[in-house]
């Protein structure tokens, strides 16, 4: 006979909601979705589909970040980063598909990456700034880290101006190959940012000496066993990477109803290609924002940096050729040509924050700052089209 009270069980119970939330309304909106989208109804099964893969890649990014825990600097960050990139990738390409060669598809893909940009460059590294700056007034970190990823995502977003002038030209036939040939750049560069970061010049992306990071670990090691029951934390490695790759796999099949669904609700509305590609990086960002806000809570401004503008560096260099190949392999022929706003907003993004984070410092004004450059973004985005 069970001796415990009614109330331990309860509270076991709630321990074990609270623990898989994500997971459990992953699953409950994973068959609404399915449900909606079998009996036609379009808009609730747009906001069931959003709220399943945004469910599901919480979980991707809680996964990560364990993974993360076991790596060191430059390598943690990139696990954070890339498991969000994929899900970027997965949700774009969905609609590349759905869109069948359609301007107003492709079009809403190109604001689907600059979106995704702007929302870890201003959202993202905003929040975790402002509210990091409300704990602790000022947090230090290592300004090698912001100068060189500043300079890397000028000189990316650069070259995506190449396209784009050539669109406003008479060589405006030449759209695509030079659409390819920056492509192929930006994989080349790449490589050796990849290189920098992780072989010969890590201390730049790692925490400086004179931050607190260490010492807030130390004065907060009881906390360190507070999620010992967490099924993920006790899984191996590998079998966690599989998780990942299998959730990856669900948001793909997710992404698919999104895209089929959405693409004709935004038609169907009105609604702007620059709103809906805000609505898809917030979808696919927002995992990475709550563990950045976390991240800046315990006083590891260092990893939000590393996060904001590791993921905006991935998402230019990798998410742009990634999205080109496999659109082509399908038939779709997707050129770089991103409207003035664009790219107007992504360099004055790239400016503010190099202007936030040169000096190895943040405070809470800094983070309201990018806060208010994107609510005046999603403003014109919203108007834009």
């Amino acid at each position: 006979m069970d001796s415990q009270p009614p109330s331990y069980h309860n509270s076991k119970l709630l321990h074990f909601v609270t623990e898989y939330v994500d997971i459990i309304l992953g699953i409950i909106f994973s068959v609404l979705s399915f449900y909606f989208h079998s009996i036609g109804n379009k808009d609730l099964s747009v906001i069931a589909t959003a709220i399943a893969i945004g469910a599901f890649s919480v979980t991707v990014a809680e996964i990560a970040d364990i993974l993360a825990e076991r790596f060191e600097e430059p390598y943690a960050s990139f696990v954070l980063t890339f498991s969000a990139v994929v899900v970027e990738i997965v949700l774009l390409f969905m609609i590349v598909i759905n869109a069948t060669g359609q301007q107003q598809g492709l079009d809403t893909v190109k604001g689907g990456i600059i979106s995704a940009i702007i929302v870890d460059m201003n959202v993202l590294l905003g929040l975790a700034v402002f509210i990091g700056g409300l704990s602790f007034k000022e947090q230090e970190h290592n300004e090698d880290t912001s100068s060189t990823y500043t300079t890397i995502l000028l000189v990316a977003t650069s070259a995506l101006l190449v396209p784009s002038v050539l669109n406003y030209t008479q060589n405006s036939q030449k759209l695509f190959e030079s659409s390819v040939v920056i492509a192929a750049i930006l994989m080349i560069f790449y490589v050796f940012i990849f290189i920098f970061q992780t072989k010969t010049h890590k201390h730049f992306f790692k925490a400086t000496a004179k931050s607190r990071i260490l010492r807030m670990k130390k004065h907060n090691r009881e906390l360190e066993d507070e999620d010992e029951d967490y099924i993920f934390e006790k899984l191996p490695t590998i079998i966690n990477i599989a998780i990942i790759f299998v959730l990856i796999l669900l948001i793909g099949f997710l992404a698919e109803f999104f895209a089929k669904d959405g693409m004709i609700l935004a038609k169907e509305y009105g609604i702007s290609s620059g709103l809906a590609g805000l609505i898809i990086a917030i979808v696919a960002v927002s995992p990475e924002i709550m563990t950045a806000i976390k991240a800046a809570k315990d006083d590891e401004i260092q990893r939000v940096v590393n996060i904001a503008m590791g993921a905006s560096t991935v998402s230019i260099m990798l998410t742009v050729p990634i999205l080109m190949l496999l659109a082509y392999v399908n038939g779709i022929k997707l050129s770089l040509d991103f409207n003035a706003l664009q790219v107007g907003a992504l360099l004055l993004t790239i400016v503010l924050a190099w202007k936030t984070t040169d000096d190895g410092e943040t405070n809470y004004f800094e983070g309201i700052s990018h806060l208010m450059f994107f609510a005046a973004y999603a403003t014109i985005a919203t108007m834009y089209h």
